[in-house]
């Protein structure tokens, strides 16, 4: 199999939480040597993910070797420094006064390696009014205004299940990273990229914040609808529930003439996308006379079969059991040892130059597993190994 992409840089990760850790994630499986720096046990702070073992941690750190340091200790801040004079990319989600106050920011690292590319993700940004308040995902769906988009309209505002804005601001950051680094092959340049929580769930609002940046409309709730297109929402079946997409003039006449009512197609309050939408409440519950007479299998199947978008409503399990994911071949094993052989969630990314491995290269690390090994390779000593650990620097 051909080295990947990323083979030849090394990476120092900083970062806790989830949205930083979802950037290193994608640097790491695309072949980064990944350092992931945490404080000693000796410095007391806890592993935020929940404990190392877990499924959460697990995913998000998989790929990576781990070691200590005390960036608090002049000798921590030395030895980190040591490391990142032979980086390529450090990941960090400290809050902007920490990281001046540890002398980890990007100005102290470019002193001794103008090369490198120091990537940070905060709540609200690196500086402004908010930049110095703490910033998760709930606090950011709400403050963007995604929750105000999400529910049922008569309802109150609802977060999105997953955990979004950290998500997309890891995937964001590292897309950063990666035009960075297409920058310094360019011109030998490294660079600060930054994003934010915030930043990109106002990005991710995508057309319903350009309504509003350009004719100051403001989107609301809409629940299972799509919000300006119609039919395209939830329908019943005999059986459970169902989306369908049907919105354009072909679809809608194509699931007329396939559900045997083709008069529906031509009712004028129906035949245009515009007449669709401001009757939305008569057409859906025509529709919904004859979508609850269907079995979901089958009515899925009817639709595509016509060009009409349309798939069953899945719980997390019946999703990863579906057969099309089965064949994407999302779950990837990897092998720990202590907590044996288990699968985790592969990039969604690919590429015909390399072809899918069956299995994760590491599991998440343990506490400083990979001290040792990581701090030889930088050119450290066995003596100068063991006195930062006396000294509880690692």
């Amino acid at each position: 199999m051909a080295e990947l992409p990323l083979a030849d840089l090394t990476v120092l990760d900083l970062t806790l939480a989830r949205a930083g850790p979802a950037a290193v994630r994608l640097l790491a499986d695309w072949g980064a040597n990944v350092i992931r720096i945490e404080p000693p046990a000796s410095s007391g702070i806890a592993d935020l993910a929940g404990g190392r073992h877990n499924p959460d941690s697990q995913n998000l750190h998989r790929n990576k070797r781990g070691i200590t340091i005390d960036l608090k200790l002049d000798e921590g801040r030395g030895l980190f420094l040591r490391l990142a004079k032979r980086a390529d990319v450090i990941v960090e989600n400290f809050r902007m006064a920490v990281k001046y106050r540890l002398g980890v920011d990007y100005e102290s690292v470019k002193s001794i390696n103008p090369g490198i590319i120091y990537a940070s993700i905060s709540g609200f940004g690196q500086d402004g009014p908010y930049s110095g308040r703490p910033g998760v995902d709930q606090i950011i769906q709400g403050t963007s205004g995604l929750m105000s988009l999400t529910g049922e309209p008569e309802q109150g505002p609802m977060r999105v299940g997953i955990a979004i804005s950290d998500t997309s601001a890891g995937m964001f950051l590292g897309q950063g990273i990666l035009l960075a680094l297409l920058h310094r092959e360019k011109t030998g340049e490294g660079q600060w990229v930054h994003t934010s929580l915030l930043e990109s769930m106002i990005n991710k609002l995508d057309f319903q914040g350009a309504r509003y940046t350009m004719h100051r409309e403001i989107a609301t709730r809409q629940g299972n609808n799509h919000p300006t297109n119609s039919p395209m929402g939830l329908f019943d079946t005999c059986d459970g529930q169902v989306n369908l997409a049907a919105s354009t003039n072909k679809m809608f006449r194509a699931f007329c003439e396939k559900m045997e009512v083709p008069d529906m197609a031509e009712d004028e309050r129906f035949k245009t996308p515009r007449g669709r939408v401001e009757h939305r409440g008569e057409l859906f519950a025509k529709m919904n006379a004859i979508t609850s007479k269907e079995t979901t299998a089958d009515f899925v199947t009817k639709m595509n079969d016509v060009g009409c978008p349309c798939g069953p409503i899945y719980n997390v399990g019946e999703a990863f059991e579906d057969g099309q994911v089965k064949f994407l071949k999302m779950e990837r094993s990897v092998s720990h040892k202590d907590l044996g052989d288990f699968n985790l969630i592969r990039s969604p990314i690919n590429m015909s130059a390399f072809s899918s491995s069956e299995s994760f290269d590491r599991a998440g690390p343990e506490l400083g597993e990979h001290n040792d090994e990581v701090l030889l390779e930088a050119g450290l000593t066995t003596k100068e190994i063991e006195a930062l650990r006396d000294a509880l620097v690692i």
